[in-house]
């Protein structure tokens, strides 16, 4: 029998309507793309390869706590999957089913008091929705500029962990007054930079440990608030037509096997390489990223001019 004294559950129930939710709409976009003929447009259809391993090895790794957002920007970059003004969409619609996965095992294996886990996790949610509206509306080269800064801080964030030039967290497993209200506006900025490819990961590890919390609480804070704000910024994504249909699909079905894989089956890895070989990755596309954004923009003063 259920424990309906237990706040995870009610937690578990909204996050599954949630995720219907986006599947349902997902769905809809689908079969309205097979209908208009998009088959022919090379966007929508059966993921490849490639696609299902992206999705597969950065979930992989996410559950492991690398992050998915920065190496999928790389790839998904360095491989022209889709135009880089749909990353972000494409990321946080295909990036869901993963992400939700992470988050029921995480939530149910780790204990954080229910009022801060829900308080931090309703902030990241607001401000991924209020950042999502934003960024579906922005042109492509602020898009450019967003992501290009965005993996730069990304890339920052793994040499901190090579080096372990990290927080020092204490042993709480809870929040309350000052605390909570600054770890929650923290998480809504984290909440709304997500919308153009930060991932929250490292960054709620940080602001976790500098709030006194055990760091092993930012692992159902982080997965729990990325699980809630993803199909929540998805539906405004997909409302505005600004991600690819088949690179989505190919993250979806490559990473659920993957977190399952990673969060049963493995139990530790040799990480700093992997993070030494992302640095690389990260760093190359962040430049591509703001070379493009620049001659996209001089490209639009010269047709204004």
């Amino acid at each position: 029998m259920p424990d309906f004294g237990d706040p995870r559950l009610y937690l578990f129930c909204a996050l599954a309507l949630l995720t219907a939710g986006l599947l349902v709409s997902w769905t809809r976009t689908a079969l309205a793309a097979a209908r208009a003929g998009a088959e022919g447009s090379g966007v929508w259809g059966w993921p490849r390869a490639f696609e299902l391993a992206v999705g597969f090895v950065t979930n992989f790794f996410d559950t492991l706590g690398i992050g998915s957002f920065a190496p999928t920007t790389s790839l998904f970059k360095l491989k022209k999957v889709v135009p880089d003004e749909e990353i972000p969409g494409t990321m946080m619609i295909g990036h869901t089913p993963p992400v939700v996965i992470q988050a029921f095992i995480f939530i149910a294996i780790i204990t954080v008091e229910s009022f801060t886990l829900f308080v931090l996790i309703a902030a990241a949610v607001l401000g991924a929705w209020l950042g999502a509206g934003v960024v579906a509306r922005l042109p492509r080269y602020r898009i450019q500029i967003g992501m290009g800064v965005a993996l730069l801080i990304a890339a920052a964030t793994f040499l901190m962990a090579i080096f372990e030039i990290t927080a020092v967290g204490g042993e709480a497993l809870g929040l309350s007054g000052g605390r909570l209200a600054l770890a929650a506006a923290c998480m809504f900025v984290l909440g709304a930079l997500m919308t153009i490819g930060i991932g929250m990961y490292a960054p709620t590890m940080i602001v976790v440990s500098l709030m006194g919390l055990n760091p092993v609480a930012a692992f159902p804070i982080m997965m729990g608030a990325s699980a809630f704000l993803m199909p929540v910024a998805g539906v405004r994504f997909l409302k505005a037509g600004r991600y690819g249909l088949r690179a989505a699909l190919g993250l979806a079905i490559g990473g659920m096997p993957a977190v399952l894989l990673a969060a049963f089956i493995v139990r530790s890895l040799p990480l700093n390489a992997m993070r030494w070989l992302v640095v690389a990755v990260v760093l190359y596309a962040a430049i591509l990223m703001l070379r493009s954004a620049a001659q996209e923009r001089r490209a639009a003063a010269a047709a204004d001019g």
